[in-house]
Parts: structure tokens; C-alpha cells; sequence
């Protein structure tokens, strides 16, 4: 189903390789589940959709092939970056996250999906980003906070004329008017957002696409307690 799926809604032709890679990333996170919390979805077809395709679903609004260079802010369990690196293994990925845990399962996760180019960094978003500043083509967050604190922790990374796509639900609307002077602040332009829906009633999802045309100011992002304060 998830291969006819791919196919169908994504116009994506998966290899039984691939699907294999899938197989083992589901059946590796649900053992670690047991022991490390990283996900309350752990029946398969919520895992495969809720996770997965979701984590696919990016190519509705951005072309992989062009991107060279990913930043997945918070990935968590790898959502969206690994499944978005099985697919596409051109691509350069870099994960940030702060919880040991989560870097450890990642490592491990990396390692038996025998992925290259994947650099899984222990730190803090806003102290990477520091150093790292217009370095991505693509930066994404996914269920890591409201737009205006995630477009600070993202934006300054992001490249000239690259993108910065967060995941979003459906109340996206309240969340890009609340982000409209953090987006001009920091060297964006709302491009646009797509709108869709995973298969099987599994929920509407928006993407929210950043444009970046201008350099970020210097002191951004602020320490991460400034930014919870008071959104830009």
C-alpha cells in the first residue's frame, strides 16, 4: 500500500531497497521506542503515514533534485530528513538536536541504513547556527515549535535564494500572520503554501515555504530564553 501510495500521490517510484530501508527504520525505531521515548505513533501504518509519508510529502512543494544541502532543526526521531535521504541519497544532510538520546538513537539509525553524508550534530539549534549561517539550500522544521521562534532558530542558516520549509497543520494561517515581521526581519519572503492531504484520512498538512533574499542580521538568532520571551 505504501509503495501504491507513493506512486499515486507523490508520483514517487520506490525501489524495493528502499522499501527494505523503510522496513528497517520502522522496525528499529518501535524496539528503541520501548526503552527511549521518541514517538507516541507506533502502530505500522501510522508510523509508515503519520511519519513517513508526511516526511516525503516535501516534494509537493520542493524539487529534491535541485537541493544539494539539508538542515532538519529538531528531527527528533529523523523526521523529515531520513526518509527525505533515503530516497534522494545525493543530498548532503545535517540534523541538529540538543537530546542525547535522540543523537544516540539517530547514530545507530544512520549506521544500520548504511547512510553517507548524514551529520548528526549534539548542540543546541541557536549556538549551530551561529557558526553556520547561509550555509543550506534547504532548512526544514517539523513539529518543533510555532513559526515565529523556529523562522530565528532556521532562517539565519539558510542560504541566499535557498528555502526554509516548516511542516505545519491546518491552523498555519495564524501562525504566518504572527511570523509576517520575523520573516521581513530576518531576510525572508513568504513564497507560498501548499496545502494537501496524507491518504487514508490520516490528517491535512501545510507547508510553509520562506524565500530568502537577504542576509540575516548578525545578532540572530538571539539565546533561545530571548526568543521564547519575545518573538521577533
Amino acid at each position: 500500500m505504501f509503495k501504491t501510495d507513493l506512486k499515486q500521490y507523490l508520483n514517487i517510484e520506490i525501489s524495493d531497497s528502499k522499501l527494505n530501508q523503510f522496513n528497517k527504520y520502522f522496525h528499529f525505531l518501535i524496539e528503541y521506542n520501548k526503552i527511549t521515548n521518541l514517538t507516541r505513533i507506533t502502530e505500522e501504518k501510522d508510523v509508515y503515514y503519520k511519519h513517513f509519508f508526511d516526511s516525503l510529502s516535501v516534494i509537493q512543494s520542493v524539487d529534491v533534485n535541485e537541493i544539494k544541502s539539508l538542515c532538519d532543526m529538531g528531527a527528533g526521531a529523523g523526521f523529515p530528513s531520513i526518509p527525505i535521504k533515503i530516497l534522494y541519497p545525493h543530498l548532503e544532510v545535517t540534523i541538529i538536536d540538543s537530546l542525547g538520546k535522540r543523537i544516540t538513537f539517530l547514530n545507530q539509525l544512520v549506521k544500520l541504513l548504511k547512510l553517507e553524508r548524514v551529520n548528526i550534530i549534539y548542540d543546541r539549534i541557536e549556538k549551530y547556527a551561529e557558526k553556520n549561517r547561509e550555509k543550506f539550500d534547504l532548512v526544514t522544521a517539523r513539529a518543533l515549535g510555532k513559526l515565529p521562534i523556529i523562522l530565528e532558530l532556521g532562517m539565519p542558516m539558510v542560504k541566499i535564494n535557498g528555502l526554509f520549509l516548516a511542516y505545519k497543520s491546518k491552523q498555519y494561517q495564524e501562525e504566518i500572520e504572527l511570523s509576517k515581521k520575523a520573516i521581513s526581519i530576518l531576510g525572508g519572503k513568504l513564497e507560498k503554501t501548499n496545502i494537501f492531504s496524507i491518504p487514508h484520512s490520516f490528517g491535512e498538512r501545510a507547508h510553509v515555504m520562506i524565500r530568502k533574499i537577504k542576509k540575516s542580521p548578525l545578532k540572530y538568532p538571539r539565546v533561545f530564553s530571548a526568543i521564547k520571551k519575545k518573538n521577533l
